[in-house]
């Protein structure tokens, strides 16, 4: 069985936060903020997926200037939940603005 990347949590980019429910770090491939639970499940329920999106928004709301919107559409890596707080205005592969 392959190992998944997001349960083996290598510390490759800037870590934001991280508690017993999920982590968030800069995404290595787009460098935008992302949310990833713990648990190796692409199914959150309704409940949890609402607490890993506070998180998540908390920490841009925190650290970066740009408002966010939640990309969950997982498409490199489909069976383990994860979500991007994506924006406007930077492109593909460029980090969000940060706050001064």
């Amino acid at each position: 069985m392959a190992i998944c990347e997001l349960c083996e949590a290598a510390r490759l980019t800037e870590w934001y936060f991280e508690d017993d429910l999920c982590w968030v770090a800069e995404c290595e491939v787009c460098y935008v903020p992302m949310i990833v639970w713990k648990q190796h499940d692409p199914s959150p329920s309704a409940e949890i997926k609402i607490q890993l999106h506070q998180r998540l928004l908390a920490v841009v709301d925190s650290l970066f200037d740009y408002v966010p919107y939640i990309d969950d559409n997982m498409r490199n890596i489909p069976d383990h939940y994860h979500a991007h707080a994506r924006g406007r205005g930077f492109g593909f592969g460029n980090p969000p603005p940060r706050k001064k």
